[in-house]
């Protein structure tokens, strides 16, 4: 049973600082978790011991009181058979209340002894409950701290890759940016010498075609018209051709 509760002791006494700078090294809360299903463990063992303790007080002092009650009795057979002038039984009964006196003590001491011990576990069991308690509020503190950290962390790299892109490359992005700017103001330009060349075509093509327009209708005023074609019908064709 010591052993047991220096255990408890143990755990209860621990030191979070140790706990928290193990788990600062290995970046993780995985030290406070080991520490709590340990503790947890310590404690239904504890659970277990304290109701078996508790119960051998029980047997203690029911037994106590059992040699109690009979040597109290037998201290008064022992007056009444001495006044009956019965020294021989009371000579018997003396000596069976000295063995139920020595019993009775006996049972005493144990009695008090296992009963400070009870205490002593329900105490521990107490303690260890409220240390569980404590940790677990901890270990979720650091875990909210832990995830905080590392989103800090990330928010930090991309900071600082924006950062390198606006302090290294300038240079050479502002080259790339001059060489495609380039190509665009000779790609725009070749296109308007292409919609210039367009247009000049466009302007001749309709140049010539109103110039043609206008001398048909001078050849129209003058009578110089092409003459109609003669049509030739089938009875003609019969005609000239029997002469």
């Amino acid at each position: 049973m010591a052993s047991l509760l220096e255990k408890a002791n143990t755990l209860i006494k621990a030191n979070l600082h140790e706990m928290v700078d193990k788990a600062l090294e290995a970046n993780s809360v995985a030290v406070m978790k080991q520490y709590i299903r340990d503790a947890e463990k310590n404690l239904d063992d504890l659970e277990d011991a304290t109701a078996t303790v508790g119960g051998e007080v029980k047997t203690l002092e029911r037994k106590y009181k059992e040699y109690k009650k009979k040597a109290d009795q037998l201290d008064r057979n022992i007056d009444a058979l001495l006044m009956q002038g019965k020294a021989d039984l009371a000579r018997a009964a003396q000596n069976e209340l000295n063995t139920n006196r020595e019993l009775q003590e006996r049972y005493h001491e144990q009695w008090v002894r296992q009963e400070r011990e009870y205490d002593s576990l329900k105490n521990a069991r107490l303690k260890l409950e409220a240390k569980i308690k404590d940790i677990r509020l901890q270990q979720r503190e650091m875990e909210s701290l832990l995830k905080l950290a590392k989103s800090k962390e990330v928010t930090n790299k991309a900071i600082k890759s924006l950062d390198d892109l606006n302090g290294v490359g300038d240079g050479d992005i502002a080259r790339l940016r001059d060489s495609i700017q380039g190509r665009l103001d000779k790609a725009s330009a070749r296109g308007e010498l292409y919609a210039d060349r367009l247009d000049n075509q466009l302007d001749d093509a309709l140049g010539a075609a109103e110039i043609d327009l206008q001398l048909e209708e001078r050849k129209r005023r003058l009578g110089l018209g092409k003459p109609p074609e003669p049509s030739f019908d089938d009875d003609s064709l019969e005609s000239s051709s029997s002469s």
